[in-house]
């Protein structure tokens, strides 16, 4: 545990609390809450006598709300779950418990896992608690994936290969070809595709999302991901689940019974009240990410050459390179101090920024819109201030 790297977030936000007033572009939940009936079923089920919230419940989720997301996966995602189905639904604490059950579930001790750098920093962790082995494996200048790369890596110890589309930290949406082609390779080479799949209704202007789990031929080696955090405003109640082969069900149920016997009974009643609000409620307040996107990238056109910042299509991200011989740490430590903006260090997430740079993410879902262009102003001043001065 002592080599498993610590998480920047708590590290940022003491910094935070020692400077009032800063504003907050890191950590990456949503702005507003999760849709009224959820208050609305939760209030009800506790009132109920009859609805048994105090017992455990089966390990892979609860009858109320399995049914809603097969018709989910089926209509929005392209994915079969339902009776005779080569793929099985198991509800879990959050999409982070999902990957750590992936990854229980394929890999041995010393295996090999192939991660997109940068990174979402809890896999890697994730991958390094298990004693396994996280492989980076660099995307292009424009945060895409390095379909080459990829193959270079694969090893006889390497048991999968990850994507996040779209993505976090970069907000990169990966293509429907290329997604089909690194699932087409993992079947090639008999490996696990896991493909987190946690920002799916985040996506601007014309490339939409993709599910590599609708591939024909894909269930018998494709993990999916999903969460209720991020869309339907529910980060704290932790719910999420997993699109598994049926052939891992078994290994998944293990490694989910041991670490928490099943998830949260009431959470799920409430994401069941979540998910009859359905996409339109998400879409409808996603719809406004697009303009806060936009404000992010004109605001930066005005930094120059100070900044590369290849430009977000997904999630509520933007991962910026920053022209400065100084760390990202000194760097945040200085816009905290200085400027009153906290953004988060991109090396947490294994950015290999260039020479003379360090990397920044910029997280623009967590502030209402005047909140956000407030603090991309503090920030861009400060950038333009500590670049110039260094």
């Amino acid at each position: 545990m002592r080599d498993v790297q610590t998480p920047v977030i708590p590290v940022v936000g003491r910094m935070i609390a020692a400077h009032p007033g800063t504003i907050s572009l890191g950590q990456g939940v949503v702005h507003y809450g999760p849709p009224p009936r959820v208050a609305e079923r939760v209030n009800r089920v506790l009132a109920d006598a009859g609805v048994d919230v105090d017992r455990y419940k089966l390990v892979h989720g609860i009858d109320e709300l399995l049914p809603g997301l097969a018709a989910k996966l089926m209509t929005e995602n392209g994915i079969e779950t339902g009776p005779g189905a080569p793929s099985r639904i198991v509800v879990t604490a959050g999409s982070n418990m999902g990957f750590l059950n992936a990854v229980l579930a394929v890999a041995d001790l010393g295996d090999e896992v192939i991660i997109q750098s940068p990174y979402y920093f809890n896999h890697e962790m994730a991958i390094a608690m298990a004693g396994c082995v996280a492989v980076p494996v660099p995307t292009d200048a424009e945060y895409q994936l390095d379909l080459a790369a990829i193959e270079a890596a694969i090893t006889d110890r390497t048991r999968a290969v990850v994507t996040i589309s779209p993505n976090n930290p970069t907000g990169a949406v990966y293509s429907a070809d290329d997604l089909r082609a690194v699932n087409d390779l993992c079947r090639r080479r008999r490996i696990y595709h896991i493909s987190d799949e946690a920002y799916e209704y985040f996506v601007y202007g014309d490339r939409p999302h993709f599910s590599a789990g609708a591939i024909d031929g894909a269930a018998d080696h494709t993990i999916s991901m999903y969460s209720f955090s991020k869309a339907y405003g529910m980060a704290g109640w932790r719910v999420g689940y997993m699109v598994i082969p049926q052939h891992l069900l078994d290994a998944v149920a293990k490694a989910q019974d041991t670490n928490l016997v099943c998830p949260p009974v009431l959470n799920q009643h409430a994401a069941a009240a979540a998910l009859e609000a359905g996409r339109a409620w998400c879409v409808d307040r996603i719809a406004a990410f697009a303009d806060v996107r936009d404000l992010v990238l004109g605001e930066w056109a005005t930094l120059g050459d100070r900044v590369t910042l290849p430009q977000p299509d997904g999630a509520f991200y933007a991962l910026m390179r920053v022209r400065t011989p100084q760390t990202d740490m000194q760097l945040i430590e200085r816009l905290i101090a200085d400027h009153g903006v906290a953004v988060m260090p991109g090396s947490t997430f294994g950015d290999a920024a260039p020479a003379d740079h360090c990397s920044l993410r910029i997280a623009f879902g967590a502030l209402a819109r005047d909140t956000v262009a407030e603090g991309i102003g503090r920030l861009v001043r400060g950038i333009a201030s500590l670049v110039d001065e260094a």
